[in-house]
């Protein structure tokens, strides 16, 4: 039994990325090679818990893109504190059945974001909305998709090595 607690995480995990289960996205290394003429809506939301002393807003409410095609938006974040702090996003689409069609190339999302105090920055994510949502009539109606973020403050900040950049960098890949 305790195995299988311990196991259970994981695997829930694992389901919801290949899946898109509960609105998780999906991620990928390439852009879609067709666009459509079908247009959807994306709104952005964003959100702080646990105390981090963020502003986190998104550049603009939402966008007009057609299905296949590669969008860029971006977020504006500011540590609003007098010290250094550690935040990580997770994220969701909703509905929550177009996460396995919602798909990210790039995300500030992907790594630990650091501020040094009173540090303003400009984060990206880079998405399209994957063609084969087409091919499913439960998405016919799904003209309205709303990507939500909310950061949580890191109590152990992963240390980074001299080298490391503030770019965005995938974690994972497809």
């Amino acid at each position: 039994m305790v195995g299988a607690s311990y196991a259970a995480v994981p695997f829930y995990n694992w389901f919801c990325r290949a899946t898109g289960f509960g609105g998780t996205t999906q991620v990928a290394t390439s852009a879609p090679t067709q666009v459509t003429n079908r247009a959807v809506t994306v709104r952005f939301d964003s959100n702080i818990q646990g105390g981090l002393p963020w502003k986190f807003v998104p550049e603009q409410d939402e966008v007009h893109i057609k299905i296949g095609e590669v969008a860029t938006v971006y977020y504006s974040v500011t540590n609003q504190s007098a010290s250094t702090t550690t935040g990580q996003a997770s994220y969701n689409v909703t509905p929550l059945t177009v996460g396995s069609y919602f798909t990210k190339i790039n995300c500030f999302c992907f790594t630990e974001q650091t501020l040094a105090p009173h540090e303003k920055r400009d984060m990206a994510v880079v998405f399209y909305v994957d063609p084969s949502m087409l091919q499913d009539s439960d998405q016919n109606g799904t003209n309205t998709i709303t990507l939500s973020y909310t950061f949580y403050p890191v109590k152990n900040p992963a240390p980074k090595p001299v080298a490391a950049s503030n770019a965005d960098q995938r974690k994972s890949s497809l």
